[in-house]
């Protein structure tokens, strides 16, 4: 499936790598204009260096999407640099994977305050734009009980549910919120290629779950994103689609 979104400006707020930067990659390949955001100066500079191979306008910027100033700085200055916001992708995850107070702090923090933030302050652009679009990315955890990461599973089950209340509140201004929660994904640098190595009985034990013999790709969670963006998803709110080959299955 070819995607077109030239001359759209496309924020991903957690961008610099995994999810994210395969998300800002599908869209500027597709010719959007993107912006991304992070905490990681180096990851950000390497991922829109990327960006700018595709010839459209980029922009990045160092935000803590933890920081409600920092979100309230970055959003305007995003819109300016691309000429406007038509689509807004939540990426951001503060990964509180216990029942510490820790945990909770940083999956509430940005999983759910990141996401309720920089939707508000897209919101003026969005409303200006014409089939505007906000994708929140959530996980499969948050769609099941998890004994192993509850605050994690928490804090994404919250995010799947504003994501319909987004959907109710906005659909008379013409925007669509949808969500996709993923399963397990694997790429260079990220949890499950570490796990792999430091916790071989988790990681085949996850694997085994998993219909397809194998964790997704980050690419795999981006065509999915960007057709929740894109016009064929035109009568498409308020879902939420799990993309993780089956692992909710449990066969």
């Amino acid at each position: 499936m070819t995607f077109d979104f030239t001359g759209k400006s496309v924020i991903v707020a957690g961008g610099s790598r995994g999810i994210g930067r395969s998300i800002a990659l599908g869209f500027a390949q597709a010719g959007a204009h993107v912006s991304i955001c992070a905490r990681g100066a180096a990851g950000l500079e390497a991922t829109a260096a990327e960006l700018k191979a595709f010839g459209h306008k980029v922009h990045f910027a160092p935000c803590n999407l933890g920081s409600a100033t920092d979100i309230a700085a970055y959003i305007p200055a995003a819109a300016a640099a691309l000429g406007g916001i038509d689509v807004l992708v939540n990426n951001a995850s503060g990964f509180g994977m216990g029942d510490s107070d820790e945990g909770w702090d940083a999956g509430t923090s940005v999983d759910v305050m990141a996401t309720v933030r920089a939707s508000r302050a897209a919101l003026p652009w969005l409303e200006k734009a014409k089939g505007a679009s906000i994708v929140n990315i959530s996980s499969i955890s948050g769609l099941r009980p998890s004994l192993r990461t509850p605050a994690y599973g928490a804090v994404k089950a919250a995010v799947i549910h504003y994501t319909t209340s987004q959907a109710a509140a906005l659909s008379k201004k013409g925007i669509r919120v949808n969500c996709v929660a993923p399963g397990s994904i694997e790429f260079p640098g990220g949890t499950w290629e570490a796990r792999k190595t430091a916790d071989p009985a988790l990681y085949n034990r996850v694997l085994s779950a998993i219909p397809f013999d194998r964790l997704g790709a980050p690419e795999e969670i981006a065509n999915v994103v960007m057709f929740l963006a894109s016009p064929l998803a035109s009568w498409v709110t308020a879902q939420t689609i799990a993309v993780d080959g089956g692992q909710l299955l449990g066969v």
